[in-house]
C-alpha cells in the first residue's frame, strides 16, 4: 500500500524517475480500489458516479508516475502522448512502460534501482 500512497504523495512530480515496481503496484491498487468502488456503487447506491469520480481524482496522479517511469526508461515523458495513435500506441506504451531500467544516471536523475539497493 506505501507504492500507492507514495505516488499520491508526489501527486503532481513529473521530474525525476519512478521503478517499475513503483509504477505496476500503483496500478495495480489502483484498479483494485476501481473495481471495490465499482462494486459498492452497483450494490449500493447504482449511480454509476464514484468510479468515474474517483478516476479523475487521481488522473494526474497517475500521468506523473507514468512520465517518471518513462524517465527510468531514458524515455521523454512526452512518449505517452504514443497510447493516442489507433491499434499499436497503448501497445508500444505497454512496451515502454514494462520495460527495464537504465541503470546509469540520466538528465532525468540517479536511477532508483541502484539508490534503493545502496541504502
Amino acid at each position: 500500500m506505501h507504492w500507492y500512497l507514495d505516488v499520491l504523495k508526489k501527486y503532481a512530480t513529473f521530474n525525476g524517475r519512478a521503478r517499475r515496481q513503483e509504477y505496476w503496484m500503483f496500478a495495480l491498487i489502483n484498479v483494485i480500489i476501481a473495481v471495490a468502488l465499482l462494486v459498492v456503487d452497483a450494490s449500493l447506491l447504482g449511480t454509476g458516479v464514484i468510479v468515474p469520480v474517483y478516476e479523475l481524482a487521481v488522473l494526474l496522479p497517475s500521468l506523473a508516475v507514468g512520465v517518471r517511469r518513462l524517465h527510468d526508461t531514458g524515455r521523454s515523458g512526452w512518449w505517452m502522448l504514443i497510447a493516442f495513435v489507433p491499434l499499436v500506441g497503448g501497445i508500444v506504451l505497454l512496451v515502454f512502460l514494462a520495460s527495464d531500467s537504465k541503470p546509469e544516471t540520466s538528465e532525468y536523475g540517479p536511477s532508483p534501482k541502484l539508490a534503493g539497493t545502496a541504502a
